[in-house]
């Protein structure tokens, strides 16, 4: 871990660690409406763009209890699409499933 990489918390397990070993997810401005966007909604989008940002620990643990406890919109402040926690998991399935021999 080099001294330049900021420390972030899981919104679900509270563990600490280098802001590259979180998956993020960011709300994006309603005031920079997007094309296919209604005007006044936010944008939920993963990995990047400005706005409120929450940090989520990429296991299974994390993502079900993020889910359960609706730690996401609570973070976020709006409400979070079921799309967004289906390819979180589908993130998962490549990492989770054992090597083929």
């Amino acid at each position: 871990m080099s001294s330049s990489d900021p420390l972030r918390q899981c919104i679900s397990c509270r563990m600490f660690a280098p802001r590259s070993q979180f998956w993020r997810v960011v709300r994006l401005s309603s005031e920079a409406p997007q094309p296919d966007q209604p005007v006044g909604k936010p944008l939920i989008q993963l990995d990047q763009g400005q706005g409120r940002s929450a940090y989520l620990c990429p296991q299974i643990s994390c993502l079900v209890d993020a889910q359960k406890r609706k730690r996401l919109e609570r973070s976020l402040r709006t409400q979070v699409p079921a799309h967004i926690y289906d390819t979180l998991a589908s993130r998962l399935l490549p990492a989770a499933s054992p090597p083929s021999t």
